[in-house]
C-alpha cells in the first residue's frame, strides 16, 4: 500500500520582476505571498504591486518601464492613479493572452523544470521552501534572466 497525501487548498502566490538596466547584470525581485492576511486575501492586493513597484525603483535607481500582462489587479483604480502619479514609472500593458512576450512566465517555466521538477513535496511547506530557493537560485544567474527577456524580444541595452 502506497501512502499519498495531496489536496492541500494552501496556495503560494509569488509576484516578480525581470529587471535590467544598462550595464548592470539582470536581475529578479521577487515577493511571496504571507498565509496570514489581516485582510483575509489568498492573493495580492494593488498595495502589494505598488510596493514591490517602489521598492524595485528604490533598488533600480532611475526610471522604470515597467511592461506586464492584464491581471486584474494591475487594472484596478487604485493602480492606474498610483501609475499616473509617478514621473519615474511608464507603465505598458501586454495584449491579452501573450504569455510569450511575458519574460515572467519564462522564469516560471525555469523554475518548473529546475528546482520543481520530478519531486513530491511532503507538504505544503517543503514546496514553499523549494520554490524560494529556486528563485533565490535564479537572483544569481544573469545569463538564465537574460534568455528569459530576450526571448520575449526585449533587449538588453549596451
Amino acid at each position: 500500500m502506497i501512502r499519498v497525501r495531496g489536496r492541500s487548498r494552501r496556495r503560494l502566490p509569488v509576484v516578480a520582476l525581470a529587471c535590467y538596466k544598462a550595464g548592470e547584470p539582470s536581475r529578479l525581485i521577487y515577493r511571496p505571498c504571507s498565509d496570514a492576511r489581516p485582510d483575509g486575501r489568498k492573493s495580492f492586493s494593488w498595495q502589494d504591486y505598488r510596493d514591490l513597484i517602489q521598492s524595485a525603483h528604490q533598488q533600480l535607481g532611475g526610471l522604470i518601464v515597467l511592461v506586464w500582462d492584464n491581471l486584474n489587479t494591475h487594472l484596478t483604480a487604485g493602480m492606474r492613479r498610483y501609475n499616473a502619479d509617478r514621473e519615474w514609472l511608464t507603465v505598458f500593458q501586454l495584449p491579452p493572452c501573450a504569455p510569450d512576450l511575458n519574460p515572467v512566465e519564462d522564469i516560471w517555466s525555469v523554475l518548473r523544470r529546475t528546482t520543481t521538477a520530478n519531486r513530491a513535496f511532503a507538504d505544503p511547506d517543503d514546496l514553499i521552501t523549494a520554490v524560494r530557493r529556486g528563485l533565490r537560485q535564479l537572483q544569481y544567474r544573469h545569463d538564465v534572466l537574460d534568455g528569459c527577456l530576450t526571448g520575449t524580444g526585449l533587449r538588453k541595452p549596451s
